[in-house]
């Protein structure tokens, strides 16, 4: 009986894991200069590891110069998307 709970219990953790929850659509990032509106759906097809280095979910010491280095530098890099202060940044 034992193992039977345990492999059931085994069982619900790894459909748990497998159907974690959807990432949100848009992530808001409050900034003294202006919030910043991210549509986390519309860079889903660059791939979880292109921002998470880690496990999907909150990067590690995102702050206003992780910010920059990482989404600024690609959009350089991509020559897509927004590179001024403003074009990121909404009042």
């Amino acid at each position: 009986m034992t193992k039977l709970i345990t492999a059931l219990f085994a069982a619900a953790l790894l459909v748990t894991t497998a159907t974690a929850a959807a990432p949100p659509e848009k992530i808001t990032f409050p900034a003294k200069s202006g919030n910043v509106t991210f549509p986390h759906k519309a860079h889903g097809p660059k791939g979880c590891k292109t921002c998470h280095t880690a496990a999907p979910g909150k990067i590690a010491g995102f702050n206003k110069d992780k910010a920059h280095a990482l989404c600024q530098e690609c959009h350089k890099k991509e020559a897509k998307g927004p590179t001024k202060c403003d074009g990121c940044h909404k009042k």
